[in-house]
């Protein structure tokens, strides 16, 4: 039965994920007052609805949708190399008889620059800035009367100084930072003051009085590895894989927070293509919430691990035939 539901599940979301594509690229490099520039932009709009009408075998009427948008700037000039990125991701789900509920959000930028001392070779010294969180709140559903999330409520900031190696022929990067400072911002007292996404919480007395507001912001300096790997499975079908690892001097060193993406891209046309996203994500600072009987838990650090299993038995199948894919949902 699982089999069955892994290959519906699939197809479903080929189905589901056909979006229309509108991107913007320099084939030839253009001449910029401060060097070179290349320039992307996409942006998707993922809709889907499902309905039933005296449907005997069960099922629940719902509507979906998902907006994102990807945009880089490449600056490369002699030795000199500047890459930028914007990612944005919005998504909702709406069922009958149940709230609108959250399933993506992101507001994120990367930046980095590196200069290279040899102009045959890969390695450059590497300055990164990035930036994540979300642009609505959160939260633990079904209940919408508290937020655990908010704007701002977090937000990660790293800057760092590395070295970064760079392939362009084989799209592959991977950048080593030994001197990264991690910010983290809570900028909403009501979950500083409870200690969210590891900043100090408030202290109260016996009474419950409130003694000493929680911190906003957290500050940790540690290693952060990060890296990228582009590659095309088979024709238009393409895969784009990131990871970070970080991890603190100071707080228990050797704790390592994770961060993994898969994104499958699949072109049908000019207009249109198909996508599948996984991410996984692991930070101890970060205390999960499960719903038990009704209630909201906390349950610690915790990720599902299944989407990416899955991820690489599909690279593992990187140039075989098409056929082969019918594995995945049948093992």
């Amino acid at each position: 039965m699982k089999k069955i539901i892994y290959l519906f599940t699939f197809l479903l979301l080929i189905a589901s994920q056909l979006h229309a594509q509108e991107k913007e690229k320099d084939t030839n490099e253009k001449k910029h007052p401060i060097g070179y520039w290349e320039r992307s932009n996409t942006v998707g709009l993922d809709l889907t609805q499902v309905s039933f009408v005296n449907w005997n075998a069960g099922g629940q009427n719902s509507v979906s949708a998902l907006a994102k948008g990807h945009f880089t700037r490449k600056l490369t000039k002699g030795r000199l190399l500047w890459n930028n990125e914007l990612i944005t991701r919005y998504g909702f789900n709406k069922q009958v008889d149940r709230e609108t509920r959250k399933t993506d959000d992101v507001f994120q930028i990367n930046s980095t620059a590196g200069y290279r001392t040899d102009s045959i070779s890969n390695w450059y010294y590497s300055a990164k800035f990035n930036f994540i969180t979300q642009f609505t709140n959160g939260y633990a559903y079904p209940d919408k009367t508290k937020p655990i999330s908010k704007p701002f409520a977090p937000a990660y900031l790293f800057l760092g100084l590395g070295t970064e190696y760079v392939d362009k022929v084989n799209n592959f990067n991977v950048y080593l930072s030994p001197f990264t400072a991690k910010l983290t911002l809570v900028l909403d007292q009501m979950l500083a003051n409870q200690g969210s996404y590891g900043v100090e919480k408030a202290v109260y007395d016996e009474a419950g009085n409130l003694v000493r507001l929680g911190e906003k912001t957290r500050t940790e300096f540690g290693i952060l590895v990060s890296g990228q790997y582009k590659t095309q499975l088979w024709d238009n079908i393409n895969l784009d894989t990131r990871a970070s690892l970080y991890t603190d001097y100071l707080n228990r060193f050797g704790n390592i927070d994770v961060d993994l993406q898969a994104n499958l891209n699949m072109k049908v046309n000019k207009y249109v293509q198909a996508s599948i996203f996984a991410h996984l994500i692991y930070d101890d600072d970060i205390k999960a919430v499960r719903e038990v009987d009704g209630q909201n838990v906390k349950i610690g650090p915790h990720s599902v691990k299944t989407n990416f299993r899955y991820w690489f038995k599909l690279y593992l199948l990187n140039k075989k035939k098409f056929s082969q894919l019918a594995e995945l949902f049948f093992i």
